[in-house]
C-alpha cells in the first residue's frame, strides 16, 4: 500500500498495552502507569516519576498492515551544565524479531538546576512515530515504549485493521528491582539486560524496575501478590545502599516480609532473588551516593565509611552476603525459592571491561553480557526458570 492508503484510526486504551498495570488520562493522551492507583497513592515523588517511565511497556496487536503511525508525547528530564541523556527511542518488534527503530523527539523538556533546585519546562511538540516497510500479512506487532522517559500516547493509525494481542499464550515473567532493571544507560528499551532476556526466553514481561527507588516497598509486594505471574524475580541491593535508608537489621526483616507477601499470592511460583551486580564505589563503601558534576558530566561518589558496615550500614558485599544466607534459610521450606549472585551476571572484571560511565549504571554492552548470563543462569539446565510454561 502507498502513502496515499487511508489509515485507519484507533484510540490507544489499556487493552493495547502490555506491561503497564495501570493508565491514567493525560492531557496529550493515555500515559502507561506501572503500578495501580492505589499504589501510587504510597508511593514518593522518586517511585512516582519512575513508574510512569514505561520501561518494558508496549504497545500490542495484530495486523496485516504495511504502515504503522504513533503519536506521542514524550517528557524528558536534564541537569543544568550537564549533557543530556541521549534521546529515548521506540523499538519495533515484529513476531518477537527486532524490526525498526525510532528516535523519541519533540515533546516536553524539564530542566533541573542541582545547585539551587529550580526546575524549568519547556513545552515541545507531540511525535509521530512512522514505521513502514512491515510485511503485508497477519502478524504480532509490539511498539516497546522509550524505558526512561514518561509518554503520553495519542493515536494509533495503520493502513490496516488493528486487533489487540489477547491471544498471547507465553509465558509471564514479573521482574521487580532497580534503575539496573529499569534500563539506565540502555540505548533503547529492547536493549535493556531484562528486556532482552524476555525476548530471547519468549515470554511476556512486566517489568517492575523503579530507578533510584527499590526500597522493597511492602505496598509494592502488594502489587506482585495480587498480579499474574509464571515466573517472578527480584533484583535486590544496590538502591539500599546508595539511599543508605536502612541498617542490617532492618534489612533482613524487610526483605523476609516482602518475600512472605509475594509467596501469600504465588506460593509455589518458581521465585529468583538476584542480589546485585559488582559495583565498585558500594562493593565496601556504605551511602549515601552524591552527585558530582565537577566536570560536566554527571557521575556519583559513595561518601559513607567503610569501617562503620561492621555496626551494620550497608554495603553491597554485606547486602550479598545477607540475600544469600536469607534464601537459603527460606529454601528449607520453599523448594521453589532460589538465589543468583549479582556478580555472576556482571563483576570486578566485566567492570573494568566496561566501565560505569557514571560509577554506577552499566551501559549498552554490559546490558547484553548481562542478558546473555541470566538467561544462561536462569532459562538453561538445572535454571530457576528453566522448562517454564504458562500456566492457567
Amino acid at each position: 500500500m502507498d502513502s496515499a492508503t487511508p489509515l485507519h484510526r484507533t484510540p490507544v486504551t489499556a487493552e493495547l498495552l502490555h506491561g503497564a498495570l495501570d493508565v491514567e488520562e493525560g492531557p496529550l493522551g493515555l500515559v502507561p502507569c506501572r503500578l495501580p492507583a492505589w499504589a501510587r497513592g504510597f508511593a514518593d515523588p522518586q517511585l512516582l516519576s519512575a513508574q510512569a517511565q514505561p520501561a518494558g511497556v508496549r504497545l500490542a496487536f495484530r495486523t496485516a498492515a504495511t504502515r504503522i503511525e504513533l503519536t506521542a508525547h514524550r517528557t524528558h528530564m536534564a541537569f543544568r551544565g550537564v549533557a543530556p541523556r541521549p534521546p529515548g527511542r521506540f523499538d519495533l518488534v515484529v513476531n518477537g524479531e527486532p524490526a525498526g527503530q525510532v528516535d523519541a523527539e519533540g515533546g516536553t523538556a524539564v530542566l533541573i538546576d542541582a545547585a539551587t533546585g529550580s526546575v524549568e519546562t519547556d513545552p515541545g511538540p507531540t511525535q509521530t512515530v512512522r514505521f513502514d516497510g512491515l510485511p503485508a500479512r497477519e502478524k504480532a506487532v509490539e511498539i516497546w515504549l522509550p524505558h526512561y522517559e514518561r509518554v503520553e500516547l495519542g493515536e494509533l493509525r495503520a493502513d490496516g485493521p488493528v486487533e489487540p494481542l489477547t491471544d498471547d499464550r507465553r509465558p509471564r515473567w514479573l521482574h521487580y528491582g532497580s534503575s539496573i532493571s529499569q534500563g539506565s544507560n540502555a540505548t533503547h528499551p529492547t536493549g535493556t539486560w531484562i528486556a532482552r532476556a524476555a525476548l530471547g526466553a519468549g515470554l511476556d514481561l512486566t517489568n517492575l524496575g523503579f530507578s533510584g527507588a527499590a526500597m522493597l516497598d511492602p505496598f509494592v509486594a502488594r502489587v506482585m501478590r495480587d498480579h499474574s505471574a509464571d515466573v517472578i524475580s527480584l533484583e535486590v541491593g544496590i538502591n539500599l545502599v546508595n539511599s543508605d535508608v536502612m541498617r542490617m537489621r532492618a534489612f533482613t526483616s524487610v526483605l523476609h516480609g516482602f518475600l512472605d507477601t509475594i509467596r501469600e499470592g504465588h506460593p509455589t511460583t518458581p521465585l529468583l532473588v538476584v542480589s546485585s551486580p559488582y559495583c565498585a564505589m558500594h562493593e565496601h563503601a556504605p551511602g549515601p551516593a552524591a552527585l558530582d558534576f565537577g566536570d560536566g558530566v554527571m557521575r556519583y561518589r559513595a561518601t559513607g565509611d567503610p569501617a562503620e558496615a561492621r555496626a551494620g550500614r550497608l554495603t553491597l558485599r554485606t547486602v550479598r552476603e545477607e540475600t544469600e544466607r536469607i534464601v537459603a534459610q527460606r529454601g528449607g521450606d520453599d523448594p521453589h525459592i532460589h538465589y543468583l549472585d549479582g556478580l555472576e551476571l556482571f563483576g570486578a572484571a566485566d567492570a573494568e571491561r566496561y566501565p560505569p560511565a557514571d560509577n554506577l549504571h552499566p551501559g549498552p554492552e554490559a546490558h547484553a553480557l548481562m542478558a546473555e548470563r541470566f538467561a544462561a543462569q536462569a532459562f538453561g539446565p538445572g535454571g530457576a526458570f528453566a522448562g517454564v510454561e504458562r500456566a492457567g
